[in-house]
């Protein structure tokens, strides 16, 4: 696993993009719904699109469609693997 100083946000990845979750850094309940819709580490996300105020960002996670806000995506840490 990287050093999270070489780890990027999942909020930075841009439509089109795979990124590969290596750390999820959320708390509490939220981090169990996130674990349980596929976001966990070792996890392929497909960037999708934002919204048209640029905020939720929706991502293909084991094959649904899943929004998520800012607050979230900048807590889910790894790298991009596919532009």
């Amino acid at each position: 696993m990287k050093d999270q100083s070489d780890m990027t946000t999942l909020y930075l990845a841009q439509s089109g993009q795979e990124f590969l979750i290596q750390k999820v850094k959320i708390k509490g309940d939220l981090k169990r719904r996130l674990l349980d819709l596929g976001f966990v580490p070792g996890s392929v996300i497909e960037v999708l699109k934002a919204s048209p105020l640029g905020d939720p960002i929706s991502y293909r996670v084991a094959g649904t469609v899943i929004a998520l806000r800012k607050e979230e995506s900048q807590l889910l840490f790894g790298e991009v693997i596919k532009s």
